[in-house]
């Protein structure tokens, strides 16, 4: 029982949700190939060792006969490398999470799940993401490659969402010989700005969750425990010591304002970002428009996809929950596991698929607003930017205004409620999903009366559909007492009924407004993603009173403002319970900031707009 429970919450914290093939159907015409086995057999808890000592364990699945015995011969290796306990993820009670690993057994995969370093069964101290951690990606691919397991040809492919996506791109980074394709779920591509500390406020909402989540499910006792005493006694004084040396000391200095709560080589380490030039094996993504790392999986794409790597891209509406698996068939190229089989028989198996690239371009994504399924080459290609200049004074009830041009000066007030951001698709996003899940998200859909708590700035009803995909920036002119605050900004489309429908959001710590040009993305020579050091020597309060311009990074999306509809703006000093501030900033939160548009210190938001040249599904 509960090894379930921890499954059912490991299944809503990570997303770890699976299909089978029976599900959906793609529309090309290709279709899974059927059973080569009639079942699998498992063997639990395998040592693998690394090169410095540390014993990792594995779950091996094979294909059997139809007596249950292994089939003799070599195949090809389907790795997982997890932190959330591989008894728990494959126990009773989890059939569903991650799909069925017997899928693809039966039809000539060798399955192995590996513990990571520190968690469930495996040896060591858990340090999520450390450079150790990352180079046991590589050595597991090399064991499960190696020709000293009798059951490997040494072709190896890995998959699996958000750590296990993760785990796939540092193992890619590596380079081992024997890794031949990816396919990572709603992975990372900075852990600070992805999640951690978005726009240098804390993550509240999953953070903490996340973290304790690991640590909880290290705690289950091994397979092999009763049969090494020794071993599972030291099992248990590692995850102690892993909780005390990096999970408390970690979150207690972010919220304290200490080294943790800034950007340094502690993240760069954690982050894929750092590797993405050393991945070569063709690479299949799939990420969601209201997922924890919405900014982070389309960047991926974009690397590979800029650096010519094989790589295709599938980003839904989904929150972390969803992205991870139950509404991929929703694209039209089959469900999951379909895909991966598919995948997989081409760049592990070695089997030729020449409609591959035909079936399936690069790009797949879904179009917020409309609800269109579109295709394209690249994330960031024959976009246009476009801006709106901010205009008048935004007033509670009374809108402010979106225009191309002649903005009227203006100055509007954001109000320090700690409740702006309770009750909106924020809420459902930066908790994994977890409202949707039980059923309560819709409740919280509209966000008109979450716009009460902050200043507002409309266009006028569009004559026609205006579309976007990418990210956006807000730039714009604010004042505050106090010299310190954050800027909560959410972009939205206003129906004619006063529905609003929140599409995307960004955030700043005004402290953190320091703007590094080389690292910043341009389009049309302007700026549409800036990038912010967050670094403690780069911080510095503003001078009380004192306007000054910030560079809001609002996460990219892929959207339309139909026809009658209008686009929003709308700006609070908290989303809550996404981010707050530390305990450093916090008093300096607690002051209204005002925001500025005159000709002195205009303000306004730059999208990345689509011609009316693609085409849907």
């Amino acid at each position: 029982m509960r090894r379930s429970l921890l499954a059912l919450l490991l299944a809503l914290l990570t997303g770890l949700t699976g299909l089978t093939a029976a599900d959906a159907a793609p529309t090309s015409g290709w279709t899974a190939r059927a059973e080569d086995h009639p079942g699998s057999v498992s063997e639990t808890d395998v040592e693998v060792p690394m090169s410095d000592g540390t014993v990792l364990r594995a779950d091996v699945r094979r294909p059997a006969d139809a007596e249950g015995d292994p089939v003799e011969g070599r195949f090809p290796v389907l790795l997982t490398i997890t932190a959330y306990n591989k008894s728990v993820i494959s126990g009773p009670g989890a059939a569903a999470i991650d799909g069925d690993p017997d899928f693809f057994v039966k039809r000539g995969y060798v399955h192995v799940t590996v513990d990571a370093r520190g968690t469930g069964s495996s040896g060591g101290d858990w340090q999520a993401f450390s450079a150790r951690e990352n180079a046991d990606s590589g050595e597991i691919v090399n064991w499960a490659a190696s020709p000293d397991r009798p059951w490997s040809n040494g072709a190896v492919g890995m998959h699996g969402a958000s750590y296990m996506g993760i785990s796939q791109l540092f193992a890619a980074g590596n380079r081992p010989p024997g890794l031949k394709a990816i396919f990572p779920q709603v992975p990372a591509v900075d852990t600070y700005r992805d999640v951690v500390a978005s726009g240098g406020a804390l993550d509240v909402g999953f953070i903490p969750l996340w973290m304790g989540l690991v640590t909880g499910t290290g705690l289950i006792p091994p397979a092999y425990g009763p049969a090494e005493p020794d071993n599972a006694l030291q099992m248990y004084l590692d995850r102690v010591q892993g909780a005390t040396s990096f999970t408390a000391p970690t979150l207690l200095e972010a919220t304290l304002g200490l080294n943790a709560a800034f950007d340094g080589p502690f993240y760069a380490e954690r982050s894929p970002a750092s590797v993405l030039d050393r991945i070569d094996v063709p690479t299949f993504l799939v990420g969601g428009e209201y997922d924890l790392f919405q900014r982070g999986t389309p960047m991926v794409f974009d690397s590979l996809r800029q650096r010519g790597v094989p790589v295709k891209m599938i980003f839904g509406p989904w929150d972390h929950l969803q992205g991870s698996g139950d509404g991929v068939a929703e694209a039209g190229h089959g469900t999951l596991q379909e895909l991966q089989l598919r995948w997989f028989d081409h760049h592990v198996r070695g089997q030729a698929d020449p409609s591959l690239d035909t079936d399936i371009p690069p790009l797949t994504y879904h179009e917020i607003g409309s609800g269109q399924w579109f295709e394209a080459d690249q994330w960031i290609g024959e976009q246009r930017a476009r801006s709106f200049q901010l205009s008048g004074t935004s007033l509670p009830g009374l809108p402010g205004g979106l225009v191309d041009s002649d903005p009227q000066p203006g100055q509007s007030t954001v109000a320090p409620l700690p409740v702006s951001g309770l009750c909106t698709r924020s809420t459902n996003q930066w908790t994994a999903g977890m409202p949707n899940a039980i059923g309560i998200a819709q409740l919280c859909h509209d966000n008109r009366w979450n716009d009460l708590s902050g200043a507002v700035f409309d266009t006028e009803p569009m004559t026609e559909a205006m579309r976007m995909r990418g990210p956006i920036n807000a730039h714009l002119h604010a004042s505050t007492p106090t010299g310190n605050g954050m800027l909560s900004v959410s972009v939205s489309s206003v129906a004619p009924d006063g529905a609003v429908n929140r599409l995307t959001g960004g955030w700043q710590v005004l402290s953190h407004r320091a703007l590094d040009e080389s690292r910043s993305r341009y389009l049309d020579g302007e700026l549409i993603q800036p990038f912010h050091p967050f670094t403690k020597d780069a911080q510095r309060t503003m001078e009380p009173s004192e306007v000054e311009p910030i560079d809001v990074e609002v996460f990219p999306t892929a959207a339309v403002i139909p026809p009658g509809h209008k686009l929003r703006i709308s700006v609070q000093a908290f989303d809550v319970p996404h981010l707050l501030p530390t305990v450093r900033d916090l008093p300096a939160a607690l002051s209204p900031v005002a925001i500025h548009n005159s000709p002195e210190h205009p303000s306004e938001i730059t999208l990345p707009v689509i011609p009316a040249t693609e085409g849907t599904r």
